[in-house]
């Protein structure tokens, strides 16, 4: 076979490969990581045999798709670590994670489970952790956090309620921001800020745990 007659072959590949990697992008922000890959494989036009010949596991397919999900997050971190006040940059840092998957069902995933077959994301949870530690020691030092705290306290609790996000957000847009405020709050040496939103009512609690329920299955 000629080069002109390979070229083709490989400009199809790679034309495949960006489909793939396309179609997993919306799919999984819509749906989840565990969203089936033959579903993922008719998005993007082509066979199961195509897809596992690019990415023979979904592990390889979710490292493609948020190869940069890393990169976003350290910025974060960054900008959070270059503050000032502690306090407000815990609060600022947070806010933007919980932005992210409000939006994104997979980065949601991203952050709330463990796939330790993906480097890269492992690599993403330790300088999260770093970050968040950092911070809580410098605002302990700058007297707005409370001494009887440590960073593990806040990421165990902020895990169940980052996953809670997608659905407090299908009930009502930004609804997650007043129980991120209320867990931050019991951090701080003084509570005194007004809530960022209204309760839930008992009838949307039933139906925000209904999503949940609905989005593991």
């Amino acid at each position: 076979m000629t080069d002109q007659q390979a070229t083709p072959l490989r400009r199809d590949a790679r034309r495949n490969r960006e489909a793939l990697v396309e179609a997993a992008a919306e799919l999984f922000a819509q749906q989840g990581l565990n969203t089936p890959l033959d579903v993922i494989a008719r998005r993007a036009g082509v066979g199961n045999a195509t897809l596992y010949r690019h990415f023979p596991t979904r592990e390889d397919l979710i490292g493609e798709v948020f190869a940069t999900a890393g990169s976003v997050l350290a910025e974060a971190g960054e900008q959070a670590l270059a503050g000032e006040d502690a306090w407000a940059e815990i609060e600022r840092y947070f806010g933007r994670i919980f932005e992210l998957v409000a939006a994104n069902r997979g980065f949601n995933d991203l952050v709330t489970m463990a796939i330790p077959s993906v480097p890269a994301l492992a690599e993403m949870s330790h300088r999260n952790a770093a970050t968040v530690t950092a911070l809580m020691v410098r605002a302990q030092k700058q007297g707005t956090m409370r001494l009887d705290v440590v960073p593990m306290d806040l990421l165990f609790l902020l895990g169940p309620l980052c996953r809670a996000v997608p659905a407090a957000d299908d009930l009502r847009p930004g609804l997650w921001r007043r129980y991120l405020a209320l867990l931050l709050a019991g951090f701080h040496t003084r509570a005194t800020e007004p809530m960022a939103e209204p309760p839930v009512g008992e009838e949307q609690l039933d139906q925000l745990f209904a999503g949940l329920w609905e989005a593991e299955g």
